[in-house]
């Protein structure tokens, strides 16, 4: 199989320097601050993009630790299958964040809900549409009893690079 390689486009600049105490989805995170700096040569790409309210992070997590395929949550104890949970370490460490747009500067977007390491390499934005992006009638296997304690969790290193 053909190597596949990503440029960052820019870098996501948040409050959290380590992985401990990092809200753990975008909900959790609540009112949080951060900046996303799309690097000059792609700031042209962000016409228009003030119109939306919220935007799809694609990034690369950067102080991800070794990928184990059966992996503990942060929200259980009991292992399951990488791809059935949300963890960094994974065999392509690429993570996902739907924020909140707050405005536009330059090549400067201010976001909020952010559950994201400082400094982390941006790979892509998109914007949220929720025409494409919510579905109806989802499932959520083994996160039923424990998606409600997202507001508190928070990452106690166990997927970070020691």
């Amino acid at each position: 199989m053909q190597e596949i390689s990503f440029v960052p486009i820019g870098k996501i600049i948040t409050p959290f320097d380590e992985p401990e105490g990092t809200p753990i989805q975008p909900p959790g995170a609540g009112e949080t601050s951060g900046q996303v700096e799309v690097y000059r040569e792609y700031a042209e790409g962000l016409k228009d993009i003030e119109g939306f309210s919220h935007l799809i992070l694609l990034y690369y997590c950067h102080r991800a630790g070794k990928c184990s395929l059966l992996s503990k949550p942060f929200m259980e104890q009991k292992e399951h299958g990488i791809f059935s949970i949300r963890a960094p370490s994974r065999p392509n460490s690429i993570g996902l964040s739907i924020v909140r747009l707050v405005k536009r500067e330059g090549n400067i977007l201010h976001i909020k809900e952010v559950d994201i390491l400082n400094n982390t390499p941006l790979l892509d934005i998109k914007p949220y549409v929720p025409q494409f992006d919510h579905r109806e009638n989802v499932r959520i296997g083994w996160l039923e009893d424990n998606v409600k304690k997202v507001d508190e969790k928070r990452d106690d290193g166990r997927f970070a690079d020691k």
